[in-house]
């Protein structure tokens, strides 16, 4: 029960602290280029650790990774630096891709040294193609966290929508974890009952002037799609978000649950990693499901496809060229 975290940063430190209060691991590693950081963020930790579950947080190389199951990758470029928060710019996080993919040559050939069967866990944005990256290196157990925090994102403003806990709204993000994400309404509901008809209920219920069911998916959308740039607008980095998602998909795969989730691996159907529903266990992805779709999503599942082969060919063309 040994994870690593390579990464200091926001979301490295946040994955880190989610991991410590969840009590995912007995022992957990944390690689960044700067040791001194990395001693500083462990050193901080550790103390209030004591309050979780018994773990052993240390600061380390790449060498104290043996033994490993799950590695987190969060180092990169963030959004900010990476001039990625513009709400107008069709590529999103794929801008980050090429500056990450350069960070990641160096630590892919480390890890594979010391622990090639472990399960990788992309956090890093964009961490689709940045998964297919890591493939390319010989790890055969790759995830990307795709989706699932889209999803929680979905299922929340949904939630405020019709007054309701997020956890009994059942609805998904697929595809990319970007712009030309896709959300699939045509099954999302509330205990059975779709959710456009039950916004609408609870309107009529409260009184309020219907919002019609375009207007409602269209400023849900626009509200999952951008949350990233709302947070990093008001607090410099996103990140307690996919700390949480991270260490509770560190731990679907030490405990071996079986548990089905939006998250990213690769799809011989589409030729990419991208995000679908998913049964996650000891070895990753264990089976990819293959969800109802009306055809608008279908075709849009589609379109964000080609676009993270787009962005994994012109990858692969700069290492050729």
């Amino acid at each position: 029960m040994k994870i690593g975290v390579i990464g200091a940063g926001a979301v490295g430190s946040a994955c880190l602290l989610s991991s410590i209060l969840r009590g995912i691991a007995r022992e957990i590693v944390v690689v960044n280029r700067d040791r001194k950081r990395a001693t500083a963020l462990v050193t901080d930790l550790q103390y209030g650790a004591a309050l979780s579950a018994a773990v052993r947080i240390r600061d380390g190389d790449y060498s104290d990774l043996t033994g490993a199951a799950l590695v987190m990758i969060t180092a990169g470029m963030n959004e900010k630096a990476g001039g990625a928060t513009n709400r107008n710019d069709p590529a999103g996080r794929l801008k980050l891709l090429e500056s990450n993919v350069g960070i990641y040559r160096q630590i892919l050939p480390e890890i594979f040294r010391t622990v090639p069967e472990a399960v990788i866990l992309v956090v890093t944005d964009p961490p689709d193609p940045l998964a297919d990256f890591v493939r390319t290196f010989g790890f055969t157990r790759v995830l990307s966290t795709g989706t699932f925090l889209d999803s929680l994102r979905f299922r929340y403003h949904l939630a405020r929508r019709l007054d309701v806990a997020p956890a009994s709204v059942n609805a998904d993000v697929l595809g990319e974890h970007g712009t030309s994400e896709v959300f699939i309404w045509s099954s999302a509901r509330v205990a059975g009952v779709p959710v456009l008809a039950a916004a609408q209920e609870t309107n009529r219920s409260r009184s309020e002037v219907q919002q019609s069911a375009a207007e409602l998916r269209a400023s849900i959308e626009q509200e999952v799609r951008y949350a990233n740039i709302t947070i990093i607008e008001g607090n410099e980095a996103s990140q307690f978000g996919i700390g949480m998602v991270a260490a509770r998909i560190a731990e679907m795969v030490l405990r071996d649950e079986r548990t089905v989730i939006p998250i990213g691996s690769y799809n011989p159907r589409y030729g990419v990693t991208l995000s679908l529903p998913s049964v996650v266990g000891r070895q990753g992805v264990v089976r990819i499901l293959d969800p109802d779709l009306s055809g608008e999503e279908r075709q849009g599942l589609q379109r964000s496809a080609e676009t993270l082969r787009n962005a994994v060919a012109r990858i692969a063309a700069k290492k050729e060229g």
